[in-house]
């Protein structure tokens, strides 16, 4: 069996189960959304803003496209860290990994994290 490092092991989770993410984070507003148009996972688009380098890390990230209602879309980012300890760059990272998106795609983006403290 191959091993499977623990940031695959989430991204699989996200992509399974991403109708469920939204509804988890957008309990008042998941009507805003048609997810029966389906949504997609723009992984290239992250690769070319942050390509892994021997010395850095790569963390569980997805961008993902979903459509609304109105008709317009909307990208939502998702990071996923779990560590052992409080990263005091975090809050840093996140926003340049936003504003990279940002001002590459001009497109209105969503973050979200999901940082685990073991």
């Amino acid at each position: 069996m191959p091993y499977i490092t623990r940031d695959e092991l989430w991204k699989a989770i996200i992509e399974e189960l991403f109708p469920w993410l939204m509804h988890f984070f957008y309990p008042d507003d998941i009507h805003l959304f048609d997810l029966s148009k389906g949504f997609e996972f723009l992984d290239k688009e992250l690769v070319r803003l942050f390509p892994e380098t021997k010395n850095s890390r790569r963390y569980a990230d997805k961008l993902i496209k979903v459509h609304l209602r109105d008709g317009s879309t909307k990208w939502i980012l998702i990071h996923i860290e779990v560590q052992g300890y409080a990263d005091p760059n975090f809050a840093k990272r996140m926003f340049i990994y936003f504003y990279r998106i940002l001002d590459k795609y001009q497109k209105p983006i969503t973050a979200l994290a999901i940082l685990r403290i073991m």
